[in-house]
């Protein structure tokens, strides 16, 4: 070919997705999955979905495949499941279809444990719906619980565990 390729020449146009999938091939594909190659698990995505799999790790891959082939087998949740979930998530968030998308941040639920050991002391937090709980009082902060505790400034997030330590994680 003497022509030079453009990037629109490069990309294939992706296929209508599948509609089904036959239930007595679920679980081979389901172990295949696990052990196929990425470009391989890529190319299913494209069978599956009708679109190019997004740019995330393999685990998402396979385990959003893994679901998609049973969901295509067995035919996805009842519409009862889904009605359900939808007024969970209706109560949950008050019908706000912006916080609906907002990803929740990583706080743990109430009535969580927090443990740490410090300097051969075990310190035991429970978290509440608005604050903390550590020797039967309130904090407002998990900083401020580990300040109490170590007598410095520390990022309580950090402290317990809940964030990895050098980083804005």
């Amino acid at each position: 070919m003497t022509r030079r390729q453009t990037a629109a020449d490069a990309i294939e146009p992706v296929a209508l997705p599948i509609t089904s999938f036959p239930r007595d091939q679920v679980l081979g594909r389901l172990a295949w999955i696990q052990t196929a190659p990425i470009a391989e698990l890529k190319a299913e995505w494209r069978r599956l979905y009708g679109k190019e799999p997004p740019p995330f790790s393999r685990s998402y891959i396979t385990s959003r495949l893994a679901y998609r082939i049973q969901e295509l087998a067995y035919d996805g949740l009842r519409p009862e499941t889904r009605a359900r979930l939808e007024a969970l998530g209706e109560q949950l968030d008050g019908g706000n279809v912006v916080l609906r998308r907002i990803r929740t941040d990583s706080r743990p639920l109430p009535g969580t444990r927090l443990i740490r050991e410090h300097d051969g002391v075990q310190h035991v937090v429970t978290v509440r719906a608005d604050d903390f709980e550590y020797e039967g009082r309130p904090y407002r902060s998990l900083s401020a619980i580990a300040r109490h505790i170590t007598g410095t400034r520390w990022n309580g997030w950090t402290f317990f565990g809940l964030r990895p330590t050098g980083g804005a994680g």
